[in-house]
């Protein structure tokens, strides 16, 4: 399918490369399942952010998702507390397929999704983001951000 505007069609398309790499971490997930999976993590991470992390954040992925990311964003209620791994992955739950997660646990689901960033967006960028986090929540990451 073409849009006929080459920048539409080409977010599509990475966007369409996020959810097969996300599809590809949780077999057998599929698309459906995969974006559902991405936009309660982002949704998640977002509102654990200060507002600054989010709109860096959001100018490393693909046009798409940044409008997925600012879906029913409210910054001016301030970043959620969230700063345990188990408040983290149950927040993020509320939002993730049930046939999911029957499949995998949330944290699971959690540090799937964020393997898929660390694998799309900038490992420099990510580190700043982290930064923003509580300790706990680091270790959701990829090994390589837990301990800076």
């Amino acid at each position: 399918m073409s849009t006929g505007l080459a920048v539409f069609d080409s977010t599509v398309q990475e966007t369409n490369v996020w959810l097969k790499a996300i599809e590809d971490r949780l077999r057998p997930c599929d698309r459906q399942q995969a974006y559902g999976a991405l936009r309660a993590v982002l949704h998640t991470l977002r509102d654990r952010l200060p507002t600054e992390a989010v709109l860096g954040l959001s100018a490393q992925l693909p046009m798409l998702l940044r409008g997925l990311l600012f879906e029913g964003w409210r910054p001016v209620e301030g970043p959620s507390n969230l700063r345990s791994q188990e408040a983290f992955a149950q927040a993020a739950a509320a939002g993730i397929p049930d046939r999911l997660k029957h499949q995998f646990g949330p944290e699971d689901i959690v540090r799937a999704v964020f393997g898929v960033m660390d694998e799309r967006l900038d490992s420099g960028e990510i580190r700043k983001l982290i930064l923003h986090l509580p300790e706990p929540l680091r270790s959701l990451w990829p090994a390589q951000y837990w301990a800076f």
